[in-house]
Formats: structure tokens, sequence, C-alpha cells
């Protein structure tokens, strides 16, 4: 191909707009009025406090006048992530350009009033932050913290067909564990449902003071690593403007003509071969364009450009000078008429409507989004004949409604299952009766579920990708879960925090719409880990997650497979909020019947009435509970006091909504204090039995009434041992749980006495016995509700 592709006319606009377009960044960093320098430059015109990064910026200017021009010849569907952490100046600046910036906010508007706008609210008091944020149009991407571009990118353009997602890689966001995994996502599309991502990594060569690793290796080693990789790198490299436009317009042209032969083979010709898919690498000084030297130091092209280059302040009035020649080298009086507005023949370079990127739907998800096809949850009840009578495993039951959830939303291509090959172990299996891995690798004879378009995305050992995946499936409008095993989502902690930021706030931008819920499962948890032992075992996420706004986070650990039914057909149908649901895979009693199970999880919390005993009196202790195992040794403790102390009156309360315990004044689902003292009593003892660390549960709680407040929960205590020793070791046992009632009861007397020694000579006899069998006593392998009552 031709690599001059620019007419001598198109070349000189378009570098015109990426002279605007690198203008309008300096002036964010720099200016809070002049924005037109209509006057020389002085000290007062410049912000007090200068900050940003600059280093970036250029060359995303440079990419996104490019991306323009493709996007209007061959009509593309496409958006742009910019992963550069703070390159905000960069998408401010090109979203203001094509005029997407001004229709949303109004107030900036296309003239010299807007520019100074435009110029003072960066980096500003009451303005926007330096990097790409849920502010800027066109964005699904927070660039705050480095690493999940790739993997967005790849979440938006599955079962998006039409759309092309140009991500663009830092060098240095090139060195995070998350980004470099990504690489491989390339396996897992299919050219046939899904959209293209075409990546282009932006070698300039340095991070805040140090090289980036991807900028000093061969051009022939990068080119072999890439490869390995199963892509296709094309190579745009050098710092002359005249050669590098056309350049990198001829390189774009035959990445895109790379993809849609791609897709046509695929479409058309039945071409099941993986696809090499293409990337750009593209390799342009840091801080291009910007202060070659300052103060005798070098700046263009090594790491002093990376934030601002140059200071202008009262302690450097000599670098104003400076900076007036800088933002003048771009010589914005043949860019913006006397108004301060793009003149025509470079405004007419942008696409138009919806096809520009700021302006593409994809970026604002909530615009496409529609509601799942729901299946009746009612259809896998479990037959609950009396409480306890039977068990269950909870998340093979919720396997079965997500497979029709997959069956029903087939023709939609808008539901899918994430998770790090831990589909099956938690028991969701069933899904696979109505689709398939998606996987575009190689394949064995002996492979199963594995396909090139299947709504299932677990094939790959990483939790960075299935978050990173889901988010930009959510975020470009559809739906989804992630099943992880609750230790190991830890491994996300950061990105749910962004995430959940993210939600915080596009919920206060009346022009973001909402989305599709985050929604995750917890399962093979902290109590069910017999095998995996003392590394599995961190119910920590829970902690995380409620540090986060009250307006987003949801927390929801039911009791059983009824109510794990309902709350997660409540999950899916729910917007704008992050939903964390722990369930359990093993075999449990099953309490409520679904039509009881409905009305407890719309209350989120509960006296379980057949369970206690104090009805017509006030109790003389409170059995709480939260979580299924929980759950379980509350109520075989409350059967020990049922037979041992008849007279005890004991109420059960069982907690489903978390957030519940919360106050309402710190969370929307929180009790009133009226509400919350009329179940857990002013004044009584309450031992409450909770799923993950016991400080959680007093977090939540320390500004109600009682203060009789007595929580078991996970202690850090644990090994390769029995289901109940783990339990045993924690204090969360049945046997712990009656000592706590009688030391917190002692008007019991000689009873309480006899039966405290019980339990403590069960405690030890269960020790002797799974030392010497291997296994739980009997009576804990086959207890049952109301079997010694």
């Amino acid at each position: 191909m031709n690599t001059r592709v620019l007419s001598l006319e198109l070349l000189q606009k378009i570098n015109a707009y990426w002279r605007a377009a690198n203008y309008l960044s300096v002036g964010q960093i720099y200016l809070y009025d002049n924005p037109l320098l209509k006057e020389p430059l002085k000290l007062s015109h410049v912000k007090p406090l200068v900050v940003g990064h600059w280093g970036t910026t250029p060359g995303q200017n440079f990419i996104y006048v490019h991306l323009n021009r493709v996007i209007k010849k061959f009509d593309l569907d496409m958006f742009y992530i910019a992963g550069p952490g703070h390159g905000g100046p960069a998408l401010v600046a090109n979203t203001y350009l094509e005029g997407t910036y001004s229709e949303i906010y109004p107030n900036i508007s296309q003239d010299e009033a807007g520019l100074k706008k435009l110029f003072t609210q960066f980096s500003f008091p009451g303005g926007i932050s330096s990097h790409v944020a849920p502010t800027t149009p066109g964005s699904i991407h927070e660039g705050g913290e480095l690493g999940y571009s790739l993997s967005h990118a790849f979440g938006a353009a599955f079962d998006n067909p039409d759309l092309v997602v140009a991500c663009v890689v830092g060098d240095g966001e090139a060195e995070t564990g998350p980004l470099a995994t990504a690489w491989h996502s390339n396996k897992l599309l299919d050219p046939v449902t899904d959209g293209a991502v075409l990546p282009i990594l932006h070698l300039n060569g340095f991070k805040i003071s140090n090289p980036t690793v991807l900028a000093r290796i061969e051009r022939e080693e990068l080119e072999q690593f890439f490869r390995g990789c199963g892509w296709t790198p094309y190579f745009v490299a050098g710092d002359d403007p005249e050669e590098m436009h056309q350049l990198m317009a001829s390189t774009l042209e035959q990445a895109i003509e790379h993809i849609r032969g791609i897709q046509r083979r695929a479409r058309t010709a039945d071409d099941a071969t993986r696809p090499r898919w293409p990337m750009i690498v593209l390799r342009s000084p840091k801080g291009w364009t910007g202060p070659k030297v300052v103060d005798g130091l070098k700046v263009e092209g090594t790491f002093r450009a990376h934030q601002v280059p140059l200071l202008v302040d009262d302690d450097h009035p000599e670098h104003l000078q400076q900076l007036e020649s800088w933002m003048r080298s771009y010589r914005a009086e043949e860019l913006f008429d006397r108004s301060g507005r793009l003149i025509p023949e470079l405004a007419e370079l942008a696409p138009t409507g919806d096809r520009r990127m700021g302006a593409n739907p994809h970026a604002n998800g909530g615009i496409l989004l529609s509601d799942l096809r729901m299946p009746d949850f009612h259809a896998h009840a479990v037959s609950v004949p009396s409480p306890g009578a039977v068990t269950g495993q909870d998340t093979r039951v919720l396997g079965l409604f997500l497979r029709d959830v997959a069956k029903l939303n087939e023709d939609q291509r808008n539901f899918r299952v994430f998770g790090p090959d831990e589909t099956i172990s938690n028991l969701l299996g069933a899904v696979f009766e109505v689709t398939n891995r998606q996987w575009d690798a190689r394949k064995v004879p002996d492979d199963e579920f594995l396909a090139p378009n299947g709504r299932v995305l677990d094939s790959m050992l990483s939790e960075h990708q299935c978050e990173g995946w889901l988010e930009g499936y959510l975020l470009t409008g559809r739906h989804g879960l992630f099943n992880s095993y609750e230790a190991f989502i830890r491994i996300v902690d950061s990105m749910f925090s962004q995430h959940a930021k993210w939600l915080k706030v596009t919920s206060e931008l009346p022009w973001r719409r909402k989305i599709s819920s985050l929604n995750y499962l917890l399962a093979s948890h902290v109590w069910q880990q017999d095998h995996n032992g003392f590394t599995h075992q961190d119910p920590g996420f829970l902690d995380h997650v409620i540090n986060k706004k009250a307006s987003i986070v949801r927390v929801y650990l039911p009791p059983d497979a009824n109510c794990l039914l309902s709350v997660f057909d409540h999950c899916l149908r729910s917007r704008n909020y992050v939903n964390v649901v722990v369930a359990g895979k093993h075999a449990l009693p099953q309490w409520l019947t679904m039509d009881a199970a409905v009305v407890h999880c719309t209350e989120g919390l509960g006296i379980w009435p057949w369970a206690s005993n104090d009805q017509g009196s006030e109790p003389d202790i409170v059995m709480a509970c939260c979580g299924d195992t929980p759950t379980l040794e509350v109520m075989a403790a409350v059967s020990i006091l049922r037979q041992h102390l008849p007279d005890l009156k004991v109420r059960v309360i069982n907690v489903v909504d978390l957030m519940k315990l919360q106050a309402q004044s710190e969370h929307p689902h929180g009790l009133s204090d009226t509400d919350y003292d009329s179940l857990f009593t002013k004044d009584k003892h309450i031992i409450f039995a909770f799923h993950g660390y016991p400080a959680l549960v007093h977090r939540l709680t320390y500004r109600r009434t009682n203060r009789n407040l007595h929580v078991r929960g996970y202690k850090e205590e644990g090994t390769i041992t029995t289901a109940f020793d783990m339990r045993v070791q924690n204090d969360l046992d049945r046997f712990h749980l009656v000592q706590d009632v009688v030391d917190r009861t002692p008007h019991l007397g000689a009873k309480g006495a006899y039966l405290k020694q019980m339990v403590k000579d069960k405690l030890i006899e269960h020790k002797l016995y799974i030392d010497k069998h291997g296994q739980d006593l009997p009576e804990i392998r086959n207890w049952m509700w109301g079997s010694a009552r």
C-alpha cells in the first residue's frame, strides 16, 4: 500500500486539527484566562496551582484525529478507550472539538467564553479531574488506575459484531499484571458474533521517572512478543509530524482492512481459523511538540515531560515567556475564528452524530440497555415441607435458574456468565446445557463445552480479566454476573473499587444512563474449604465492599436455595448497583418455602417464629444469624437450648440483607432505630453468628441502642480439617454458641452450669473423634432441625 495516503491539503488539515487539540490541552493545564492569547500572556492568566499530565497527551491527540479520519472513510462504529491514566486533556479537547462536550455541557460553549470555562475547570476546585473520567463524554474507563483498558475493550466488543473498540495502551500501563494478561483475550473473541478490538500500544518511553520496558527492547523482540501473543503488529514510529501523519494514516487503513478481512472470511466464507488480529505500536516522543529544554534540561522525549513540563508561578516567572512561546507555536489564530470557534474546514474533519467517538452510544451503555427476559424463579423452588426437613446445594439450584436466563436471552445476546475456571466448581454447570464456554483457540477431541461463541467466559484463569470483561460488557449496555471463590475475589478489590466509584459519579450526571448492576456470586466460601484449608479462607471482600457509597453497594447472604433464587432474580433486574451475594455449594438444610423466602428476602431480615419461643413475652436471649453456615449452627444451638432449657425464651433472627443492620441514616436499606429495637430489643444480649469477620457487624451496628452484642465469625483460624471443625476453631459452632448463651444469662443457675459442662465435653469428644476417624461426629453429620427437640 502507498504509505502516502493523505493529499497535501488533507495532511495540512489533519495536522492543524492536531495542533488545535494540543493547544486546548495545554490551555487546560495552564490557563484560566486569555484563552485565545489575544493579549500578551500574564502571570495572572495562569492558574495559581498548575497540575496535570502532558506527556501522553499529544500522542493521544494524534491518535484521536486519525481515528476520526478512518471512522469517516469506513463509516465505522468506533469508540476510544484511553488506557494511559492521566490523558484527560486529550479526550476533553477532542470531544470539545467534535462538539459532543458542548452538547452535554452547554455552559462550555464553542466560543471564547466557553474556552475560558473549559480551561478553568481542568484540575480546578469544583471542576474536572486530570484523567479520563465519567464526566468525559465517550469514556467507559476511569484512567486513574492502570491496567484494565484492554479487558474493558474486549468486554465491550463481545456480542457487538459491528463495533470496533480502539484501545490505547500506555507503555507504563503495559507493565501491569492485568494488562499483560489481557493480550490473550484475542483467543476468546469470535469474529462472527463479536466486534473487534484494535489495541494501540503507545510507546513514549517513560513512566513518571523511569523508562518503560517495552520501549527499551529491540523492535524484533517486541514484534516477536506480540506475534507470540497471537497479534499482527503494525509499527508507526518517528517524530516528524508530516511523516508520522502519512504513516499513521496508511497503517490505520491497513489495520481496518485487516479487521474487515477477518470478519468477512469468518462471516461469509465460514473460515474457522483463529485470526491474528491487528494491533498498532505507536512510538512517539513523550511530551511531543512541547518544550524541548527547560532550565538547561531536556524535557521532550524524557520523563520530565510526564506531568507539568514547565512550572509557571511566582517562583518561576521566567517561564512565562516560554509557556507563551509554546502555546503560540500551535498558531491558534489559524485554527479558531475571532469568536473562538474551530474554523469550519477543520470542524468538518470530525465525524457527525453518533459516529463521533464522544457521542457513541456504546460509551453510555444505558442508552442501549434493554431488560433481560427473566424466567420465573419459582419454577426452581426447592420443596420444603417443613423447616430443615430437606437438604440442598444452593448454587446448584441457582445454576438451573441461570441456565434459563441464558436460554431466554440467547437471541438478544446480552447476558453472560464470567468466572476464572470456576463455573462448574461452583455448581453452576447447568448453564452448559444451553451454551458453551467461549473459546477460539485450539481444541482437542476430549474438550467439553468449548465453542467460538459461548455465553460463558470462564476459560481464562484470571480474576482480573473476568472482572474487566464483565465491566466492559455492563458499561456498554448488557447484563452478567461474576462467580468466584470467595477468598480470591480479593484479587480484584481495586477493580471493584474503581467500578463503584464510576457508578457513584455517573449517578450524579443526568446525561449518564443507568447500567445493569455488577453482580458477584461468591461461592466455595470460607466455611466450605475442607480440603483447601487456610489459603482459601477469606471473607474480607464484604468488609471492603461496605466502604463504598451506600447508594451503590448491596450485600446479601441468603440462608438457603429459595432465598438465593429470590435474591438473584432481584439482582439481575437491578441497575447501577454492585450486588455481592454469598452462597454455599455444599448440601445444607433448606429452611423456607419459596413464598416464605420471597417475603423474607423482601424484608431483608426478620424473626423466624417457627424457630423462636418468645411469642407473647420478652426474649431472654436473641440468637441472630447471617449466612448459610452460621444459620445452620444457630439453629443447631437453638435446638440444644430448647431441649435442655425449655423455659428459656429465645428469639431467632435471620439476616439476608446485611445492610439492614446499618442505621437508616447511613444506608437506604438500613432499619430505623424503632424497627431495629423492636427486633433486637434495647437491652437483651444478642448472640450473632456471622459469615465473615465479627468486627464488620459491630461496625454496622455501632449507632444502635443495644450494646449487648456478641458476634461470632471468622477469626483467621483454619487448616485442612472437617467442615464442623472449621466452625469449632472459630468459635462459630453450636457448642460455643450455647456456651455464649449460658454465660450471658446467669439466672439459669445450675441448669446452665450443667449444660455448659455438657457442651464442653462435646467439644472434646468432637476433637478426639475427628482425629481418629477423619470425619465429623455422626450427630453432627446427621443433624436435622427438630430431631433433638
